[in-house]
């Protein structure tokens, strides 16, 4: 490859980053603007609630607050949201990294990135009830798949370290060694600090695994070295291109063992939209 080439390649993956963070803030300020429609000018309770709250708002752009980080392991915290993983995936079938039974009709594959913080709004919004009346009962498998779009990379303008989306995504996957990989990944996104704060470190990886119960945390240290994982997020960024994915989460939903198709969803807060599509594939 020439030096020209490669500038132009360097330049293509840099402006599809670009893209895709534009994108994502894009729904970032779309989910707040629906959020504040729907509830929070009634939780906030009059105007000058408002004012008061704009004006932390804007402190906190200005370097007038600390950015946020994910909870410590052993605080009371990090003891909710474990006690809340639990009990969403509670009755559970898991291999790998699919969630519900091998045999469930309705097939979703969604894309994601541990550090997205949208991701984290349909883990918290959607994606329960989602489990609870389709997957619970048999009739959808989950697949999750690797797609790198938030985790901003040193060299790529961001503040981890060369590597971590790899190694944030094995340590999830490596989980899934032992039918784990779903604690993991709901308790990534329930314990996600700031995006680009750079909270992802190897102490914060192995704090979520800490917390997993019934997890041989030397076995999935070791598992986390397996090179099929790399071959794994190699394939699931060759599927999200594709499909002409350009943000995280994405979702292919259909018929097990037959084509999936693209869903684009209007809401990740609400499952109507989801699950009209998982009727729609199992009438088809």
């Amino acid at each position: 490859m020439s030096p020209v080439e490669s500038d132009e390649e360097d330049l293509t993956r840099k402006q599809r980053r670009e893209q895709a963070r534009a994108q994502r803030k894009a729904a970032e300020e779309a989910a707040a603007t629906d959020a504040a429609k729907r509830k929070r000018l009634t939780q906030l309770g009059g105007a000058v609630t408002v004012v008061v709250v704009a004006i932390v708002v804007i402190l906190l752009a200005t370097g007038g607050g600390s950015k946020k980080l994910a909870p410590v392991a052993t605080s009371p915290e990090a003891k909710s949201q474990v006690a809340a993983v639990t009990s969403l995936l509670a009755g559970t079938t898991q291999n790998g990294n699919v969630l519900g039974s091998p045999t469930a009709p309705v097939t979703m594959q969604y894309f994601g990135d541990l550090e997205c913080p949208i991701c984290a709004k349909f883990t918290l919004g959607a994606l329960p009830e989602i489990i609870q009346k389709w997957v619970k009962t048999g009739k959808l498998r989950i697949e999750y798949r690797s797609f790198s779009t938030a985790t901003g990379n040193a060299e790529k303008g961001g503040s981890e370290p060369e590597g971590i989306f790899n190694k944030q995504q094995t340590a999830a996957l490596a989980a899934g060694k032992q039918n784990k990989a779903w604690e993991y990944i709901e308790l990534f996104y329930h314990e996600q600090g700031e995006e680009d704060s750079g909270y992802v470190t190897e102490s914060f990886l192995q704090g979520l695994a800490q917390q997993i119960t019934g997890l041989n945390l030397a076995k999935w240290t070791t598992d986390r070295g397996d090179q099929e994982f790399v071959a794994q997020l190699a394939a699931d960024t060759q599927a999200a291109n594709n499909n002409n994915f350009n943000g995280t989460p994405s979702f292919l939903i259909g018929k097990s063992g037959g084509a999936l198709k693209k869903y684009e969803y209007s809401s990740l807060t609400e499952s109507g939209g989801f699950e009209e599509q998982f009727e729609a594939a199992l009438k088809s």
